[in-house]
């Protein structure tokens, strides 16, 4: 199962050709609930491919991807409601602290913050 111990998990979303592209990424447990959130470029491939298919993978990965754990099943939704992205944003600044606020800083720098796209996965009973 996924735990909130862990540092990353490895999203896998579907293609349109049915094939699956896996991808590592920071993941954080909503509280008292079992929903994920992660957030990405608002342009990369995974948040076009959970606009055309919303049922993805996922398992707990180490940073390049490399499975510790058995994949699961889950639906995905791209965020865009202010207070969803909020709470989001909370759980990953409370999981990563420190290192998320100095992406958070470059991020804003660069110009790249406000064009994420929050994405929240729930694991199927």
């Amino acid at each position: 199962m996924i735990s909130n111990k862990e540092k990353y998990v490895n999203l896998s979303t579907q293609k349109k050709d049915s094939s699956f592209v896996n991808t590592p990424v920071w993941f954080a447990q909503n509280e008292d609930e079992n929903d994920f959130y992660i957030f990405s470029a608002g342009e990369a491939g995974k948040v076009k491919r959970i606009r055309n298919f919303s049922s993805v993978k996922v398992a707990i990965c180490d940073v390049r991807g490399k499975l510790k754990g058995e994949w699961v099943s889950a639906e995905a939704e791209l965020i865009n409601e202010e207070e969803s992205i909020e709470r989001a944003y909370k759980q990953l600044h409370k999981k990563y602290g420190l290192t998320i606020k100095i992406f958070d800083f470059f991020s804003k720098l660069f110009g790249k913050y406000e064009q994420r796209q929050l994405i929240k996965f729930t694991i199927s009973s």
